[in-house]
């Protein structure tokens, strides 16, 4: 992240065509076979029967051995496999085997890019140009994370891949949407190169005026899905402000000093050390790079930088893995897994207990339609929404 991620060059995108494993005959014939034993009436919409035959995953692959696993429904990392300090390789994001948690709300957005608007709307409503609008409530007495059906549950079109390097996502959001104003196409593009760098980029344009805030939702253990809590995780970031939030986690508008609070990750702390001084766990908005209460005037349709700059470093003392988070975006939302309590079963079974996984969603500021000394994520039509940010995996 040291260098400069975004431009980079790329060869144009070729049509996607899967891969046709020698099994293919077989899970063709036994989709078949499915279809007719279930009927037509069963199967629901034509959206059901993408869903059974789109299960798939988009493997990404570099030299080191690195592999990502892309969903198109929802955008979602389902896995992600890479070395630690010995070379044994383990799968660091939380997620599910099969798509139904991801589709049915059983998932708390694990690995998704979460839209239209990531994280909280106070009350689900807000007012835009003169005319308030009212979301659908999903949070409390709140919208969360784009409402009831969000960019994570929608089925996103491939686009185009490049020979298991990178992959393109698009979606296009009719006007209306869980009530929010304007078609809205959101394209996602995720590459994965030999320096052991997945690259996120996120685009948006809007025909109306509305609000986007897209972040990218995935839970990060270093150990391994399957190895416990994050807790002895060391955490660094490159904010040295937050927004404090109210009983229904909706900021105060407030912009105020981590110093000497249990929010403070300027130099590298266990990510367990304070926790028991926070209420119930980290959940909250740090203002990133230094930008504090003038990070209104700093950003831009969503960015504060033209380029990704490092925001954020976590480290497994135990097994050596190591990740570096750059962005463009001017906050991130640090949650650590707060709700979970061992009920949900993950990948192969495993049981996500609570702090199991740490999300860190960079993004625009909470509820900023609301919030007038926050930086905006209203766009505008002939406007871009970009948000660029860089997982950079390496080993201490």
């Amino acid at each position: 992240c040291s260098d400069p991620c975004y431009p980079m060059p790329r060869a144009p995108f070729r049509a996607f065509r899967p891969s046709r494993p020698a099994h293919w005959g077989a899970i063709t014939l036994g989709s078949v076979l499915l279809l007719l034993i279930l009927g037509s009436h069963s199967l629901g919409s034509p959206g059901r029967l993408l869903a059974l035959t789109m299960a798939h995953p988009i493997v990404l692959r570099n030299s080191n051995g690195t592999e990502v696993d892309i969903l198109p429904l929802g955008a979602i990392i389902q896995r992600l496999r890479v070395a630690d300090r010995d070379g044994q390789v383990a799968d660091v994001v939380l997620g599910f085997d099969s798509e139904t948690p991801y589709r049915d709300g059983t998932s708390p957005y694990m690995g998704a890019v979460v839209g239209r608007v990531a994280n909280r709307i106070a009350k689900g409503q807000f007012e835009l140009d003169g005319v308030t609008y009212k979301l659908n409530i999903n949070n409390g007495p709140n919208s969360l994370h784009g409402g009831k059906v969000g960019f994570d549950k929608r089925d996103f079109t491939v686009k185009g891949n490049e020979q298991g390097k990178s992959v393109l996502l698009e979606y296009v959001s009719p006007d209306g949407e869980e009530n929010y104003p304007g078609t809205v196409t959101v394209s996602v593009l995720y590459e994965l190169t030999d320096a052991n760098e997945l690259r996120v980029t996120m685009k948006a344009s809007a025909d109306k005026p509305t609000p986007i805030n897209l972040a990218q939702h995935t839970y990060w253990n270093l150990g391994g899905h399957e190895s416990g809590t994050i807790l002895d995780h060391q955490l660094t970031i490159q904010g040295d402000h937050y927004t404090p939030v109210d009983e229904t986690q909706i900021p105060t508008g407030e912009i105020v000093p981590v110093a000497g609070t249990p929010f403070d990750f300027t130099t590298a702390q266990p990510v367990g050390q304070r926790i028991a001084k926070t209420e119930g766990g980290y959940d909250h908005n740090y203002v990133l790079f230094g930008l504090g209460p003038a990070a209104k005037d700093r950003v831009k349709d969503g960015a504060a930088f033209s380029v990704p700059q490092p925001a954020i470093t976590l480290v497994d003392p135990a097994s050596g893995r190591a990740l570096e988070v750059c962005t463009t975006a001017p906050g991130v939302q640090v949650y650590s897994g707060n709700f979970l309590d061992g009920t949900l079963k993950g990948k192969a079974g495993v049981s996500y207990v609570k702090h199991a996984g740490l999300a860190l969603e960079t993004q625009g500021f909470p509820d900023a339609v609301n919030q007038p000394a926050f930086p905006s994520v209203v766009l505008r039509p002939g406007h871009e929404y970009v948000h660029a940010l860089v997982y950079r995996f390496y080993t201490v």
